[in-house]
């Protein structure tokens, strides 16, 4: 009777069983680590839009932050325009005072036309009136005191206007914008005003009041 015996499996048989055995779990093991990475790939995946909109908030902020910027600029370039507008205008005026106030003061100091002509018609009047003057100190002042009077009243009067416009011309800076000077020819100019207005001034009162030039007197 025959018996089959069942071979037991050999070294290299069974290290190849132990092998493939020990394989199977690292397989698994890495398959569950591919399929985790893919989960995790996949959860992530969505995330990645968010930085555009980030950037694109930056972005935004930027150019409000320039634009402001540039509406910032603008205006003060509009006011620097109108404060120089403003200036050359203010100048031109303060020119022109000036300049006044010196011509009326250099024209009181040698004589108007009009304080000509008013003397000569107080003159006239002096004439007039003298015929009643009993005293040879009348007729000399209805004559020519009345007159003299006059010219030296209406010339005081043009020298205190010249005065008076050349100090205008001067503070005129201390109430408008701080910082804003007048050129330095208007001030000269206006200086000049003001020098030839108290000049005038000065002379024609005293005049007025015979203190420079008195009245003659006649022997009676």
């Amino acid at each position: 009777m025959d018996t089959k015996k069942t071979l037991a499996p050999t070294a290299p048989e069974a290290d190849g069983v132990e092998d493939a055995s020990a394989a199977a779990p690292a397989a698994e093991t890495a398959e569950t680590a591919v399929t985790e990475g893919s989960a995790a790939t996949d959860e992530s995946a969505p995330a990645a839009p968010a930085a555009p909109a980030e950037g694109a908030g930056a972005a935004k902020a930027d150019a409000d932050a320039v634009s402001a910027d540039d509406l910032e600029e603008d205006a003060d370039g509009d006011a620097d325009e109108d404060l120089d507008a403003a200036a050359s205008g203010s100048g031109v005026g303060s020119g022109a005072a000036a300049v006044v106030s010196a011509g009326l003061g250099l024209v009181a100091l040698s004589g108007t036309w009009v304080s000509r002509v008013i003397a000569e018609r107080q003159t006239l009047i002096g004439q007039i009136e003298s015929v009643s003057a009993t005293t040879a100190k009348e007729k000399i002042a209805a004559l020519y005191g009345d007159a003299w009077h006059m010219t030296a009243l209406v010339n005081g009067v043009v020298s205190t206007v010249a005065l008076l416009i050349a100090v205008f011309v001067l503070a005129r800076p201390a109430f408008g914008a701080p910082g804003r000077t007048l050129p330095t020819w208007v001030r000269a100019v206006s200086w000049a005003g003001v020098a030839l207005g108290l000049l005038g001034v000065l002379v024609f009162g005293l005049m007025y009041f015979d203190l420079l030039v008195p009245l003659p007197t006649a022997a009676e």
